[in-house]
């Protein structure tokens, strides 16, 4: 009876490595000595695990020699998830605790000094990944972490709230095992039904005028684009990004689920909003870090907290451009790896990117009300900070042109965001029912099988041509013009579609005009 084995997990990135917690009682010297691989925080477990077990009335084998083993040694643990399995393997090896009972479970959950079990992040991530993985078992969380990994249909999840509650269902006289409808400290939770969303964020119809932005903003809700708006300050631009998120479509339970699970891991998670399309907004003075993710374990940044959700970055050009260029990669792919000389994480990071800038440094160039004292070389210099492989793979540029208080105030209100979420709800149904994705993730394949007039062709060809694009750039007009033809209910790209979807490729300023 001087051997216990019990069953927990870390997480590395969103991926689940088993972790058995071995705990063997000896002869010799007292003493308590925990191998595998710990960092600081798992190893200060042995004193909260002394106090907790003692607090709790339970038995502590003072007099043996006690030692825990993290298995497999060379992963690197970290956190004070390992608490309660450790607890439970010292009590199990010390013949309190039935240890066969309690290999049917994961353990996950930090103990307080009076054994209290204390939240740990990462649980909703934890659970998707046990589901994943065909052999999820029966997992046993503290409260709230509990209450997160029950959003996972189809997975046992049990909530207990103290030591001496799991003692009492796993005592090694006891028959039976643990019973699944006791109360209060010991229970096993539903999967909770999801509330009807309400639609996230301000209402549409509070932005008064800008009809070009507003159909920029639609089209990229409905097709899933990128959107760059360039204008001068006080013109609606955060206004109009802030707006993004509610012309979305609610999004489908699995794609809930990914985000909520990336939201867990930075602690982040509210369980009452885990269905609603998450709004990113950094500050410009974020670090690639922050953007992208990293640090030791590698934790998901902003880009990947903005899965299946928008990403907002206001005033573009003042983010440091290592940080920009940062994005390059999972603005066409999709996912983050961030590697490290011990460990490497792979993170989604499938976002949709909307982006403002002042057109000059003061902000005023091109303004009718306010004089720019910006020299052209200080433009250049502005504009540069942004690098073109970045202005390629944002689809959609659109100028946001000062509007007078009297313009504003005699506008009438627009169409509310309701409105414009059901024209972007069934262009998106369009979309994937004839390819099984939205526009902006279309294959070259998928593009080159795309109906389209030969007249919308021969538009698209000379603007390619005049303007010297590369591929991608071409790509990406043809997909918004894919979107435009969704929202006319067109099955066929025609020329107007593509005459519209080339004005939002580039400003004129960059350009010049449409070709005729």
């Amino acid at each position: 009876m001087g051997f216990a084995s019990i069953h927990s997990c870390a997480m590395l990135g969103l991926q689940l490595i088993p972790v058995t917690v071995e705990v063997h009682l000896g002869n010799g010297l007292p003493g308590f000595t925990l191998v595998g691989l710990a960092d600081t925080e798992v190893k200060e477990a042995r004193e909260r695990v002394r106090c907790a077990i003692t607090h709790a009335d339970l038995p502590f084998p003072s007099n043996r020699r006690i030692t825990v083993n993290l298995a497999p040694a060379d992963l690197p643990k970290d956190s004070g998830r390992f608490d309660l399995p450790i607890a439970l393997g010292i009590l199990a090896a010390s013949g309190h605790l039935d240890a066969q009972a309690l290999a049917g479970y994961r353990w996950a959950g930090e103990l307080s000094l009076a054994g209290d079990v204390r939240p740990v992040k990462g649980a909703l991530a934890m659970a998707l990944a046990l589901q994943h993985s065909g052999q999820p078992g029966r997992l046993v969380l503290p409260p709230g972490s509990a209450e997160e990994a029950a959003l996972v249909p189809e997975l046992a999840v049990y909530r207990a709230t103290h030591l001496n509650a799991v003692a009492a269902q796993f005592l090694a006289s006891s028959a039976g095992g643990p019973s699944d409808h006791d109360p209060g400290d010991w229970c096993r939770l539903a999967t909770p039904t999801p509330a009807p969303l309400a639609v996230p964020g301000p209402d549409l119809a509070d932005v008064r005028g800008q009809p070009a932005a507003r159909r920029a903003l639609e089209i990229a809700a409905a097709g899933g684009h990128s959107l760059l708006l360039v204008g001068p300050p006080g013109t609606g631009k955060s206004m109009l990004a802030h707006r993004l998120a509610g012309l979305l479509p609610p999004p489908q339970t699995h794609e809930a689920l990914e985000s909520a699970a990336l939201w867990s891991l930075a602690g982040q998670l509210r369980v009452e909003r885990w269905g609603q399309r998450p709004t990113r907004s950094p500050h410009h003075t974020a670090t690639a870090v922050a953007l992208v993710g990293g640090g030791s374990p590698p934790r998901p940044g902003e880009i990947s907290l903005a899965h299946h959700g928008v990403l907002f970055l206001d005033e573009l050009p003042e983010f440091p451009r290592h940080a920009l260029e940062a994005l390059r990669e999972p603005l066409e792919s999709g996912v983050i790896t961030i590697s490290r000389a011990a460990r490497q994480a792979e993170f989604p990071a499938r976002f949709q990117l909307i982006a403002a800038m002042n057109p000059c440094p003061c902000g005023y160039r091109g303004s009718t009300h306010r004089l720019c004292r910006c020299s052209p070389d200080q433009v250049a210099r502005y504009r540069h900070r942004l690098s073109g492989p970045l202005l390629d793979r944002i689809d959609l540029h659109v100028e946001v042109g000062w509007q007078g208080a009297h313009t504003v105030l005699d506008t009438p209100a627009g169409e509310s965001s309701a409105q414009v979420q059901a024209r972007c709800a069934a262009a998106r149904e369009r979309a994937w029912a004839r390819q099984a994705c939205c526009n902006q993730a279309l294959t070259p394949a998928q593009l080159a099988s795309s109906a389209i007039t030969p007249e919308a062709r021969q538009c698209l060809q000379q603007a390619a041509t005049r303007w010297a694009w590369s591929t991608r750039q071409s790509h990406r007009t043809l997909k918004v013009a894919r979107t435009i033809a969704d929202l006319d209910s067109a099955d066929t790209i025609e020329l107007g579609h593509v005459a519209e979807a080339l004005q939002y490729r580039n400003t004129a300023e960059d350009q010049g005009s449409v070709p005729a």
